[in-house]
């Protein structure tokens, strides 16, 4: 039988659920919360951190560590040119003009 999958994404915070005897189950994340920081972080070693860890991290590594993305998906580049100035990671045109992160490679 095929798993669903539930996924609120969003712009602080992210839930997921799965159904589990035709209920909704919220998968809790390692602390045991049922929310999830929305931020994903990389390290200079290249290791991916994601939710409350790569949040912790970000004082300490902000230009590796994406956050409020939502407010960038599915917008081309040069609309976006306010909010680019309020984040901390790089925001670039893409292929397609749209935007994009670009973290540096580690």
């Amino acid at each position: 039988m095929s798993k669903i999958i539930g996924i609120d994404l969003g712009t602080t915070n992210s839930v997921v659920s799965v159904m589990q005897g035709g209920d909704p189950v919220v998968i809790t994340t390692a602390e045991g919360s049922r929310l999830c920081p929305s931020v994903v972080g990389f390290t200079k070693s290249g290791e991916r951190l994601v939710g409350q860890t790569a949040k912790r991290q970000a004082v300490i590594n902000p230009e590796n560590t994406v956050s409020s993305i939502k407010r960038f998906m599915g917008r081309h580049f040069d609309e976006v040119a306010t909010e680019r100035k309020m984040v901390p990671y790089e925001v670039i045109s893409g292929p397609a003009k749209d935007a994009q992160v670009r973290i540096p490679a580690t």
